[in-house]
């Protein structure tokens, strides 16, 4: 009897086994490689390219002038302070309040009365595209009908957020080719025709990618016409004192909406205006009607969060609120973040330049009237192609240019190339 049981055994283990060959075998059969990222695809190119004159303006990561990553001195500064002063401990489900509460106040202003009234329901997020996250699924879980307007075009992601979060996506008009600027009047009309009570991506400065923005006069027709249809708006602010130095300018289009009383949510990011492109420190908040919905709101947003991340990261979280709590740190990063603002244009003047200088016959003075990390060139995907195979200049090919990668040693060198695969266009 032993002996039948150990050859019965013996059999169950090499029966388990074949069926674990099988089944590992059939189950991802299926599976195909997902398509390379659009925009993270580009670096992984430039990458392989082993040419000494590569360029890359695909990469949304600010440079210095040597093409050369940069740590901000307030960030180093604020590391310095809190080393080896915390414990490694979870942050709550909502994430570091001393963060969340400086977010704020950089977002909705020092001495907002919706802050003071506690109007506000705010979590620490995985950057914008964790706020982003959040907030999608927030809006299928509690308005389950509902829809979200994006913008033509749009930072590329966005459009993976909302689909993955389930909600169907419209689009409404933004950029005009022609005249590569704002296509203000259709974009109104796609507000007005909207059905009421619609949701609405908008970005608050610096659009990425094409960095044309509405003014301020225009921004306030936006905000009426959102009042007079209902309309909900998800502003997503990735370069607040990136786009113009002045973080309290970059957030005009955010206290236009509240001026006029609108319960907005908003997506903050520090990768772009503090550099912190690897901590993926971020915020969503939500305004309320009143302190008793705000706390329901946030209970949620938490909720929302727990099962995918649990709990948000320390580290950059310390870094934020150190910077934005002591007055001294807060003027260097001011300081800091013009600085890197004020490099970006002034590259948009010397590319312009160059290629004026050239003799282009195309008129480049959009690269001066966008703003922000990214210039919308105008260019095709054919002769971006033509960059990366001939010039060995790697971008997008919806012919988007990463202004953070130009510096005076290549500006050149790009601008040239510029010209000679446009100036038979």
């Amino acid at each position: 009897m032993a002996m039948r049981a150990a050859i019965s055994g013996r059999q169950l283990k090499l029966s388990s086994s074949s069926f674990g060959a099988r089944s590992l075998s059939s189950w991802w059969r299926n599976v195909e490689p997902a398509p390379k990222d659009p925009i993270l695809g580009v670096t992984e190119a430039f990458l392989a390219d082993p040419s000494p004159d590569k360029v890359n303006v695909g990469v949304g990561a600010y440079r210095d002038d040597n093409g050369k990553p940069v740590v901000l001195e307030c960030v180093r500064e604020a590391e310095r302070r809190i080393a080896g002063g915390f414990n490694m401990e979870y942050l709550p489900m909502g994430g570091s309040v001393n963060m969340i509460q400086e977010s704020l106040k950089l977002a909705y202003g020092e001495n907002s009365d919706l802050i003071k009234d506690k109007r506000i329901a705010a979590i620490q997020a995985l950057s914008g595209t964790g706020a982003c996250r959040i907030f999608a699924d927030f809006q299928k879980r509690f308005c389950p009908d509902s829809q979200i307007y994006i913008p033509v075009p749009t930072w590329s992601n966005h459009h993976n957020i909302w689909r993955d979060a389930h909600v169907p996506e419209k689009t409404y008009h933004y950029y005009h080719a022609e005249s590569k600027g704002l296509d203000f009047a259709a974009m109104m009309d796609d507000i007005k025709n909207a059905p009421k009570g619609s949701f609405f991506l908008l970005h608050a400065c610096a659009h990425n990618p094409t960095g044309v923005d509405p003014t301020e006069e225009q921004w306030r027709e936006i905000s009426h016409q959102f009042k007079v249809k209902g309309h909900f708006a998800l502003f997503d602010m990735a370069y607040q004192g990136f786009a113009s130095g002045y973080p309290e300018k970059d957030a005009k289009a955010i206290r236009i909406f509240l001026e006029d009383g609108h319960p907005i949510a908003c997506a903050q990011s520090y990768a772009k205006n503090m550099g912190l492109y690897g901590q993926r420190v971020g915020c969503l908040s939500v305004v309320c009607e009143d302190e008793k919905q705000a706390v329901a709101v946030k209970s949620q947003l938490q909720q929302l969060a727990r099962p995918m991340y649990s709990n948000p990261p320390l580290h950059g979280a310390l870094v934020v609120s150190t910077i934005l709590g002591d007055p001294n740190l807060k003027t260097l990063w001011l300081g800091e973040v013009k600085g890197m603002a004020d490099r970006i244009i002034g590259m948009r003047t010397a590319l312009r330049g160059n290629l004026e200088k050239l003799g282009s016959p195309l008129s480049w003075e959009h690269i001066t009237n966008q703003i922000g990390m990214f210039c919308y060139s105008g260019m095709t995907p054919e002769q971006v192609d033509r960059l990366t195979k001939e010039y060995h200049i790697y971008m997008t090919r919806n012919g988007r240019i990463s202004m953070a990668g130009v510096t005076t040693g290549n500006v050149g060198y790009l601008a040239n190339a510029i010209h000679e695969v446009t100036k038979s266009a």
